[in-house]
């Protein structure tokens, strides 16, 4: 008989919690807009963080609630955008284009290598190993951590030992900025053509003996550009961009390095075949 009262008991404690449960969802339940699904299928799905968001479901969410323009996504392009804004009655917006660039030129036909790196072959190892042994302390590397972390194959690792950018695949997410250990990766707009190929903070000629694209501090390209558009922060140009409407090459037609460049496709204007520069006869040292 026990046993029976014993489970009439669990019966109706289960079947009251079924209810209550049942009752809890009904009230606590929150509404989720079907379209954020649609939308969300119509996206990339690469979860890069481009648009500045942690993934392509919140960009979903926000682009169904109005706050960000379905053109926000640069890796769907614009096809997806217009997809997007057709299915929800939005205008698709329109987002300034920005590339990744490297920020330096000092490829191995015009910098020193001081060293020979055997480590393990990233910049991220060589840096936490005395640096590497490139003779400028501010150069790129070159092993290619940038390029082995892009998911859209935007960059390459060019002959000179630089990556090379495709500004048509760039998605401008960011990760081969995070991955540079020595900073040299910034994303910019596509219409800033005035672009400082040099991180070194060193000033006068002596730079030059390691790197002959170094930016020697003269100050030639802000006297010659249009007023406010450069100033010199700790001895490097740095570009207004505010002011890009003001930009012309004129800025960079007495720099004695070509250190600060004009882009239009291209960015390295150095080759391999430019020359080289006068490297030790043997390695200082083994990092």
């Amino acid at each position: 008989m026990q046993s029976f009262i014993a489970i009439g008991f669990l019966l109706g404690l289960a079947s009251a919690l079924g209810i209550i449960l049942a009752v809890a969802n009904a009230k606590l339940k929150v509404f989720e807009d079907p379209r954020i699904d649609q939308v969300h299928e119509m996206l990339p799905n690469s979860n890069c963080g481009a648009c500045g968001l942690p993934g392509c479901r919140v960009f979903a969410e926000k682009a169904v609630a109005g706050q960000i323009q379905p053109s926000q996504c640069t890796v769907g392009g614009s096809e997806t955008a217009a997809a997007v804004a057709d299915y929800l009655g939005v205008d698709a917006g329109t987002v300034e284009k920005t590339t990744a660039r490297v920020l330096c030129a000092g490829g191995t036909n015009v910098s020193v290598q001081m060293a020979e790196y055997k480590g393990f072959p990233t910049c991220r190892a060589a840096v936490a190993a005395g640096g590497g042994g490139k003779g400028c302390r501010y150069g790129c590397l070159g092993f290619g951590d940038c390029e082995a972390i892009c998911d859209f194959d935007a960059l390459t690792m060019g002959p000179t030992g630089l990556p090379i950018i495709d500004i048509d695949k760039c998605t401008s997410c960011g990760d081969c900025v995070r991955i540079c250990p020595k900073y040299l990766i910034e994303i910019l707009p596509v219409e800033q053509h005035l672009v400082v190929q040099c991180k070194s903070e060193l000033e006068g000629d002596e730079i030059l003996e390691l790197c002959k694209v170094a930016c020697t501090a003269c100050g030639r390209c802000v006297a010659d550009g249009a007023q406010g558009l450069l100033r010199m922060k700790r001895n490097l140009p740095v570009v207004n961009t505010d002011l890009l409407h003001m930009q012309s090459p004129d800025a960079i037609k007495r720099c004695p390095t070509g250190a600060i460049t004009w882009v239009e496709d291209q960015q390295f204007r150095n080759t391999p075949e430019s020359g080289k520069p006068e490297p030790p006869t043997e390695p200082i040292g083994v990092v």
